[in-house]
């Protein structure tokens, strides 16, 4: 579970540590081009470590240093896990299996608290934007903090409608026919109940998240892990042929398995922008991910190995393939879709809530489900789309 989450920022964090790519006979790169990208992740481990113990140990905090430190963790982990799992035989075994399972608790553990703040933010800003309000980004700590005054029926200073409202036939207030209906500033109440159970309940979990995150840290399960990291940057256990052993063979079979995978896919009916397929099952009572989601984020998984492998290959001058860069943006969007649905359907099982809180919550998830569809969509046409120049 912890593997299946993705800083949606990541691709625009800054270029991976330089590091040299070593070819071997006939110019392919052997296990040496492996052991130098390791070493370089290794060290970008422990500078972000150091970053991160020198601006407070966390992005609750709200340092700019210690968010950029946290994502620097979490790349070079994932590198280094993901490099394991796709050379492990030019990598001594016992070395490989023992720290593998470390690095995926560590990649979880580092992920969590971010993943919970993006959830919340995403659904705020779904909720305001299926209410008409549009909402920015920088204001959404403001929201966050003053939704009382929408759900008590107030309006919120600067949200007056333009012209002059009449009540209508059923008592509600709108406006003269022949005028334009204008945005609304404020959510309904509903909507608002909702934003505030879900800022309770993910605020909440993401508050246990980063204490779990700092207990940590200060583990000595922790100071294992960096320890291996650290001996990492300076000796990699590589088998003893590994340095005569081309690595394409392994890059390739990565590559077949992320075929694989796509091909499994519901190609078809993800070629449709719009479809039912997103909302089977959206009212089962079993609160287990959505049945359809696993596949996906399999092939997220795999797509992201595929791109460290190119990175250990190509090294500095690995060129920016579009189609993966799309896809993989694609594939985030999913991911970050379907755990927002989730938590809003988690949130609508509050029991004794209101009618009309359930009734925004549902109308959310829908949405959400409705998000994944679109980027199944949008990963169909990217990796379909044929290479510029291709016959």
């Amino acid at each position: 579970m912890a593997q299946q989450h993705l800083d949606p920022t990541e691709s625009a964090a800054g270029p991976s540590p330089q590091f040299p790519v070593t070819p071997g006979p006939g110019g392919a790169p052997t296990g040496d081009a492996l052991a130098g990208y390791l070493r370089a992740q290794a060290t970008e481990f422990l500078r972000a470590l150091r970053l991160h113990r020198e601006s407070g140990g966390g992005p609750a905090n709200g340092s700019e240093d210690s968010v950029d430190a946290a994502r620097a963790l979490r790349r070079s982990v994932r590198r280094i896990s993901g490099s394991l799992h796709t050379f492990r035989p030019l990598l001594d075994a016992d070395w490989s299996e023992s720290l593998r399972p470390e690095l995926a608790w560590l990649s979880g553990m580092l992920t969590t608290e971010h993943a919970y703040g993006a959830r919340l933010e995403r659904l705020l800003l779904a909720l305001h934007r299926l209410s008409g309000a549009a909402l920015p980004a920088q204001a959404l700590p403001a929201v966050a903090g003053s939704r009382t005054g929408p759900a008590a029926g107030g309006r919120s200073a600067g949200t007056e409608p333009v012209g002059t409202a009449e009540p209508g036939a059923s008592g509600t207030v709108g406006p003269p026919h022949g005028r334009a209906t204008p945005e609304r500033g404020n959510l309904t109440v509903g909507a608002a109940k909702a934003g505030a159970l879900l800022d309770r309940r993910l605020t909440l979990a993401r508050t246990r998240a980063h204490s779990t995150a700092l207990q940590a840290l200060g583990s000595s399960r922790f100071h294992a892990v960096a320890d291996s990291i650290a001996v990492l940057a300076s000796e990699v256990p590589l088998t003893p042929v590994a340095s005569a052993t081309a690595l394409d063979p392994l890059a390739a079979a990565a590559e077949d398995r992320l075929r694989d995978a796509v091909v499994s896919l519901p190609l078809v009916t993800a070629g449709s922008p719009y479809n039912a397929e997103a909302l089977i099952h959206g009212l089962s009572p079993d609160p287990a991910p959505h049945p359809q989601d696993a596949p996906w984020h399999q092939v997220r998984l795999l797509l992201r190995l595929h791109r460290y492998t190119r990175e250990v290959l190509q090294g500095d001058t690995a060129p920016v393939d579009v189609r993966l860069v799309t896809a993989g943006q694609a594939l985030d969007r999913h991911r970050d879709a379907s755990e927002a649905a989730a938590a809003a359907a988690a949130a609508a099982r509050t029991p004794r809530i209101a009618p009309a809180t359930a009734y925004a919550l549902g109308v959310l998830h829908a949405d959400q489900r409705h998000e994944v569809e679109a980027a199944r969509f949008t990963f169909q046409q990217s990796w379909q789309k044929r290479a510029v120049g291709a016959p």
